[in-house]
């Protein structure tokens, strides 16, 4: 058994023709999406921030390792308040990052490398800097550009205190006063994240205009869809009401609240979900929601709806069997009645690397500060990895976690950026750890991510990334990026993986998961190997303990995170999985 499979041809999946139109319908069921964070990934320029040229020179990367779409953060005209998510303009690219023609170039080069593009769209907030929101400052009280926000007068004799109760995200009042025309103090706007990020009211119908003209804007230069940023926060409770004693608010949590899960967002997706029905190509909606259940997020990808919804559910578990058995069932059981496929995801933007979380004790936030046992976590994220590639459904990869990379918990106080970092009890703050511009090659920063031998990078690398890097870990078979590339070159490979809406559980000792997959009927794409597919199971067993275990032998073994699993002979042959071990069996 190796790990390093050959790395299958995009055409691997096509029967013949254009790379995408020959593809089948629904190719987002099971697809395995890889998430770029433009400013982080590469640098054509050399002025120490990614770009979308970078990206463009780097999509055969992303080809080879076999993934099926690319997702881009924002990269749109933005004051970077919060690193794009405050956007002046949703038609533009940043100049930081390039242009409109580089956005089209990057398109058309991916579709003729066969890989899809998804956009980030940011529909709860804008920029303070946005036209509308300026035109609204200028005009005062009673403008009807302000009724596309949400302004309203404080409370108190003057006004002088807020609105209602509501917590920013980020630290502090929801809500910041405005200074009118006059010089007097004035209303107040509420802004669930930064005060340069003003919430829109979804209620005005100018709103609802300019997103579905936004929509086409894109549609119209050929991306195949969007993720809906805050897709669970676009509608308020009516009224604004308080939300009276509460801790101070995450973005991860299971509690209710007023400006979170509103049944109306729902009427926005119906709305939005015609628009995709014009454009030809099976394009995508993929909600960012954060709910109290499983059930909840299933509301978003009814057959009228969105398509996908990220399962942060499952990315908040521990690195703990039954933990993980409980999740994949609930996610499972909620989102066959919807008839959607469950997505899986691991690390974002947003949270700390898997490799340094499950390094450390399991925690309730999803922002580790420590970087805890750094070769138990990359086990364990190498494990964690392989079980999530084994789902049915869809797969979400961040990038550098398929060269294992950690978190930088060290990074200097004065080269954050994170605004929640600089404000007070709001979200931790420490997201900066898993922006840090992934490396590709040499021995010094920064590591080939930009195009000169100790050039800027907006955040600083670790020493430590040389090893790390695409350059250093091609061709080793023990390698992350190599364990990667094989597991990827066997899920396209495999009519089992990814595929259906169900797992059958197998008998498995105390601290392991177990279960089969399988596909009736056989398939008549191509391998990566040139073998045409067959009918037949597939196991994937998981040691999450610290011991290992034993259990009957599944079959033959195709792929393991760690050490080979141990055939035991007697009775009855028995296989022996290591500790924070995962490993795929074909029979």
């Amino acid at each position: 058994m190796t790990q390093h499979l050959v790395i299958p041809d995009r055409s691997a999946r096509i029967v013949g023709g254009d790379p995408l139109a020959q593809r089948r319908t629904g190719w987002w069921r099971d697809a395995v999406i890889y998430q770029v964070y433009p400013r982080s990934f590469a640098d054509a320029n050399g002025d120490g921030m990614g770009d979308l040229a970078g990206v463009r020179s780097r999509l055969s990367y992303l080809r080879d390792l076999g993934v099926d779409a690319v997702w881009l953060s924002p990269f749109y005209a933005s004051p970077q308040a919060d690193a794009g998510y405050d956007v002046a303009d949703y038609r533009k690219v940043d100049p930081m990052f390039g242009d409109t023609a580089d956005a089209a170039g990057l398109i058309e080069d991916a579709h003729a490398l066969g890989l899809r593009v998804i956009f980030d769209l940011v529909p709860n907030h804008c920029s303070d800097q946005h036209e509308w929101f300026q035109q609204a400052l200028r005009e005062g009280p009673g403008s009807a550009l302000r009724k596309r926000f949400h302004f309203r007068p404080g409370r108190g004799l003057s006004g002088e205190l807020p609105p209602n109760d509501w917590e920013s995200i980020f630290g502090g009042p929801a809500w910041t006063r405005v200074t009118e025309p006059d010089g007097s103090a004035g209303e107040w706007y509420l802004h669930l994240f930064a005060p340069e990020q003003p919430d829109f009211d979804w209620e005005h119908p100018a709103v609802a205009d300019e997103f579905r003209s936004i929509l086409r804007f894109w549609l119209d230069l050929g991306v195949d869809g969007f993720r809906i940023d805050v897709a669970h926060g676009l509608v308020k409770a009516p009224g604004l009401p308080d939300l009276g004693m509460h801790d101070q608010l995450k973005l991860l949590g299971n509690d209710e609240m007023p400006f979170f899960d509103q049944d109306g967002v729902h009427a926005i997706y119906r709305s939005w979900r015609p628009i995709l029905e014009e454009y030809a190509g099976d394009r995508i909606f993929v909600a960012e929601a954060w709910t109290p259940t499983v059930a909840r997020t299933a509301n978003y990808v009814r057959p009228d709806e969105l398509h996908q919804a990220f399962n942060f559910q499952y990315l908040g578990t521990p690195w703990n069997a039954e933990a993980l058995r409980d999740v994949v069932d609930q996610t499972l059981d909620a989102m066959r009645p919807v008839g959607a496929p469950a997505t899986w995801v691991l690390s974002n933007h947003d949270v700390t690397r898997h490799a340094t979380r499950f390094a450390n004790e399991p925690s309730s936030s999803t922002q580790i500060r420590t970087p805890g046992d750094r070769e138990l976590g990359l086990r364990r994220a190498r494990a964690a990895t392989m079980l999530m590639l084994a789902l049915p459904g869809s797969a979400y990869v961040y990038q550098g976690e398929e060269l294992g990379l950690p978190d930088v918990t060290d990074l200097p106080d004065e080269v954050r950026q994170d605004p929640s970092f600089h404000r007070q009890a709001g979200q931790d703050g420490f997201r900066d750890g898993c922006r840090v511009p992934i490396p590709w090659s040499g021995t010094a920063a920064p590591y080939g991510f930009g195009p000169v031998e100790g050039g800027p990078s907006w955040l600083p690398q670790p020493q430590s990334w040389a090893e790390l890097s695409v350059e250093a870990q091609t061709g080793d078979p023990t390698s992350t990026l190599e364990l990667y590339r094989s597991a990827l070159a066997v899920r396209i490979k495999h009519p089992a993986l990814g595929a259906g809406d169900s797992v059958e559980w197998l008998d498995a000792p105390a601290g392991a998961l177990a279960f089969r997959r399988t596909v009736a009927g056989g398939s008549d794409e191509t391998g990566a190997d040139g073998a045409t597919g067959a009918s037949g199971a597939f196991v994937c067993v998981a040691n999450t303990g610290s011991v290992p275990v034993r259990l009957p032998l599944p079959g033959r073994p195709m792929l393991s995170s760690g050490a080979e699993p141990v055939v035991i002979e007697g009775p009855e042959r028995l296989a022996e999985i290591a500790p924070d071990t995962t490993v795929w069996w074909t029979c």
